[in-house]
């Protein structure tokens, strides 16, 4: 997915404030199973996914709990560690081999100051991303796990695709063996 894509799926830029963003950032490879962040770190930086998926995932009972995918157009990014600079409490793990854009904390803020379409754009994005962590907190707390199953095969199949299927358990908030009854169930 191309940058200027990316960055204009929650709010349009002008042109002019769109190039200053884009050239504030880099572009980097990195492979399955490298964790863009990491539990008790502190990571300031922001990532936009060009190509790839990623997990979020924490520990709960010293079990891994997945809490966010993000694939293709998705931002990476430790709300602690952007926000309060404090180290974050997840750990983020592609799952495929990734294509990112980088952007510096220090950078973003400076454009903030200097360009109110870009200051906008961060409030729209801010706004957006509050409002999907609520519906899916609603949907974890008032949806049985079948009823969470079908929205996620209705809204993103190729997850199915191109997660295991012990980190989808996981995001849907059950065991892997729940998974199988449910899926077996649905055929």
């Amino acid at each position: 997915m191309k940058l200027e894509q990316i960055l204009s799926l929650r709010y349009p830029l002008p042109e002019k404030s769109l190039d200053k963003l884009h050239r504030c950032m880099s572009e980097i490879t990195l492979p399955k199973g490298f964790h863009i962040l990491e539990i008790n770190k502190v990571e300031k930086d922001i990532f936009f996914i060009k190509q790839g998926i990623v997990k979020a995932f924490t520990y709960v009972d010293g079990k891994e709990i997945t809490f966010w995918i993000g694939k293709e157009g998705a931002t990476i990014v430790s709300m602690k560690g952007y926000v309060n600079d404090e180290a974050g409490y997840e750990t983020m793990e592609l799952m495929e081999d990734s294509v990112l854009y980088v952007l510096k904390r220090k950078k973003l803020q400076e454009l903030f100051l200097e360009d109110l379409h870009i200051a906008n754009w961060g409030r729209r994005y801010a706004e957006m991303e509050l409002l999907e962590t609520e519906q899916r907190l609603i949907s974890m707390l008032s949806a049985i796990a079948s009823e969470r199953y079908r929205q996620l095969v209705e809204m993103d199949p190729e997850l199915l695709q191109r997660l295991p299927l012990g980190s989808i358990a996981s995001y849907l908030g059950i065991t892997q063996t729940s998974l199988s009854r449910i899926r077996s169930r649905m055929k």
